[in-house]
């Protein structure tokens, strides 16, 4: 690592940093050269950590500290406070804070860090109730997708000795909880409702299961203590609950919506105007560290692993990150299946901000109370356009177009609309998502606020 921590003077000596705009003409020098961005520690924060160790921030003439931070509200804080220049967030965060949920600051996203990449884990004792209620797939083993109406009799039986059925998830606007919430929903399980116009942000009220928050690289120990019984998070802490014996993954993201968007990377409002260049200069090294880790079917995979593996990143075993980095997800213990598209961060068009995307986000939101009030659909609309600046991304797309850096063929036709994430499969439940009509995709839930209804 020692060997490219060089100061950005002496890089912009070297020539580094040197791009064309769209127009050809070379982009400017970024305004603040030396950067440091926060990440959480798990597997997709990987185009930070390709495009540290590849040399693509030093290409663009950014000296960069890569640090990991303790939790999503201490990673959120140090970013609309100034103490990191951007982050690995949660695609919910730029949303929640901009609108006020939890926080108020306006953050932007103007690059999508990837697709899939969660599961949902339970403890070896649920696994065990669960069971009974699963069809088998003609092998032995459990037919997949399995529907969280397998774990309803499970939660059942708890509440009749009068114990709550608990879960945990990462963040209140995190991928996890509303995927997680989709999930138990579909299977006819009340996740419960937020009421924060009532001072109510437990996410608990008329829960039939109670979700509460833990961090990621804690979930397996928290699940081993019996805090919880089962949780939704990134890898690589799905499949080491595997590798412990403690719990057994029951279905991935990919399973409940394939294709769905998962991290961003974010900055504030305020810190991407005041540094445009340097802006399109990160994105330009994040692109290309995306675009390498899908190169040629994820031929570079394995090599992308030793790097997670490293302390200073994901700080987990090999082994572990292997399981869903390399395009197989392990459920019980020796029933490893095929899922090549478990991590995907640049094929369907991974990178670009789709304003999709935040529709979804803000639909659930607004789902589960987190948003008290209806809002019609232009809402949805002008908050998507604020927070994912599509705008921005091009720029930078274009600029590694005219620079002959990457082919226009890696990215969508950026004279289309580009408003809706393509190659998304349908979501579990079976009801359709259309990005249009936010408050009729709300209204098609059997469980969840909809309508003029609060609490």
């Amino acid at each position: 690592m020692a060997s490219r921590i060089l100061t950005a003077t002496f890089a912009a000596a070297l020539g580094l940093g040197s791009s064309l705009a769209a127009h050809g003409q070379e982009l400017p020098p970024p305004e603040k050269p030396d950067l440091k961005l926060g990440f959480i520690k798990l597997t997709d924060m990987a185009p930070l950590a390709v495009a540290w160790e590849n040399g693509y921030f030093m290409d663009e003439g950014l000296f960069v500290e890569l640090e990991a931070q303790a939790n999503w509200k201490v990673l959120l804080d140090r970013v609309i406070t100034g103490e990191l220049d951007g982050a690995h967030m949660l695609a919910g965060q730029p949303l929640g804070a901009t609108i006020g949920y939890g926080t108020q600051a306006n953050i932007v996203t103007a690059f999508s860090m990837d697709l899939n990449g969660n599961g949902i884990t339970v403890s070896n004792d649920v696994w065990e109730k669960m069971k009974a209620n699963i069809p088998d797939n003609g092998n032995g083993q459990p037919q997949h997708p399995i529907s969280a109406s397998a774990l309803k009799p499970v939660v059942e039986a708890q509440h009749e000795t009068g114990e709550p059925f608990k879960m945990g998830m990462v963040f209140p606007v995190s991928t996890h909880n509303y995927e997680l919430r989709y999930w138990l929903a579909a299977g006819g399980l009340n996740p419960g409702y937020y009421a924060p116009h009532k001072g109510d942000t437990s996410g608990t009220l008329q829960a039939d299961v109670q979700l509460s928050v833990t961090p990621p690289p804690q979930m397996p120990s928290t699940l081993e203590a019996g805090t919880i019984q089962g949780y939704c998070v990134g890898e690589p802490w799905n499949q080491q609950a595997v590798f412990k014996g403690i719990g057994v993954p029951v279905i991935t993201d990919y399973e409940i919506w394939p294709n769905n968007p998962e991290k961003v990377f974010g900055v504030t409002e305020q810190w991407a105007e005041k540094n445009p260049n340097t802006h399109l200069h990160l994105l330009r090294a994040l692109i290309r560290a995306a675009y390498w880790l899908d190169e040629n079917n994820n031929a570079n995979r394995e090599e992308a692993v030793k790097m997670l593996a490293r302390p200073n990143y994901v700080g987990a075993d090999e082994e572990v990150i292997a399981n869903s980095m390399t395009g197989t997800f392990e459920y019980e213990k020796g029933d490893v299946r095929d899922v090549p598209d478990f991590n995907v961060f640049f094929r369907y068009y991974a990178t670009y901000p789709y304003p999709s995307d935040a529709i979804w986000y803000l639909s659930q939101m607004r789902r589960w109370g987190q948003i008290a009030e209806p809002k019609p659909d232009d809402w949805y609309m002008d908050i998507a356009k604020k927070v994912y600046r599509a705008d921005i991304y091009e720029k930078a797309a274009q600029s590694l177009i005219a620079d002959g850096t990457l082919p226009a063929s890696a990215f969508p036709d950026m004279d289309a609309e580009n408003f809706t994430r393509p190659d998304q499969g349908e979501l579990i439940d079976g009801v359709v998502f259309d990005p249009k009509k936010p408050n009729a995709y709300i209204d098609s839930f059997e469980i969840g606020l909809k309508g003029n209804e609060t609490l």
